[in-house]
């Protein structure tokens, strides 16, 4: 049984599908992450001294207390579509929100250090355009951190689910570099917990979005047992799941 799992495992990994993922995911690392958890690793890590933030889909706003906590923010704006679930649950009066209409960013060129995007992309109608506008308002170097949905059941009024290849892809066709693509929480798991959500029953799940989902861990346990490097284990984490994490610069 072992060897037959490294044998497709190898087959696989020759496939045409792990090369086209590949390049983007890396080689040191496999493990579950979250745009969060990633974004604030990323500022601590940094000599940056202070940080000028654009949260793309800025929803009530929460993300501005979180980049605070990690590092020192020279400004930070909220960005968001008028009219939408998350917006008309904002309460906060003290800090900078900006109203756009879902593609065109009204903010000047090169003004932001870095661009925060968590869960946004799949209820964005015109994707490539506004990513094109979000590489715009990046100073060169700029960092923009996000994730988005690939096996995520439809909620919020969402219009797509994206594979990890093809959102690199968008992510270079709208100017970025250096992109690396992560896995987030496994699809099994997400979708259970929408199901759970029909009886009040999710919040158990929600312990999974920041912490190794139950097949993510199985993936790791198993990939480790049969010797399969750090980039496989997330190449097998990101065909499964149902979150991905994406990091890109200018």
């Amino acid at each position: 049984m072992t060897g037959w799992l490294k044998r497709e495992a190898a087959r696989w990994l020759s496939s045409g599908d792990a090369a086209l993922v590949s390049p983007y995911v890396s080689q040191t690392s496999s493990r579950q992450t979250s745009s969060r958890r990633e974004v604030t690793e990323r500022l601590r890590a940094s000599s940056r001294p202070a940080w000028r933030v654009l949260d793309l889909g800025c929803g009530t706003g929460t993300s501005h207390d979180l980049l605070a906590a990690a590092a020192s923010l020279e400004s930070w704006v909220g960005l968001d579509i008028a009219d939408s679930p998350e917006v008309r649950l904002r309460t906060r009066q003290d800090l900078a929100f900006v109203a756009f209409d879902g593609v065109r960013i009204p903010l000047a060129t090169g003004a932001f250090d870095l661009v925060y995007s968590h869960q946004v992309f799949e209820h964005v109608r015109h994707p490539q355009a506004l990513l094109r506008e979000a590489a715009r308002v990046l100073a060169p170097q700029g960092m923009f951190v996000g994730s988005t949905s690939q096996l995520e059941p439809f909620h919020s009024r969402s219009y797509w689910n994206y594979t990890a290849y093809g959102f690199a892809e968008l992510l270079k066709e709208a100017g970025f570099r250096e992109i690396e693509i992560l896995p987030g929480i496994d699809g099994l798991t997400l979708t259970t917990r929408r199901v759970f959500s029909f009886v009040k029953l999710a919040r158990p799940f929600d312990f999974f979005v920041e912490r190794d989902s139950p097949l993510n861990l199985a993936i790791e346990l198993t990939g480790r047992l049969l010797g399969l490097g750090a980039r496989t284990r997330a190449l097998l984490k990101l065909v499964f799941a149902g979150q991905f994490v994406f990091v890109a610069r200018k």
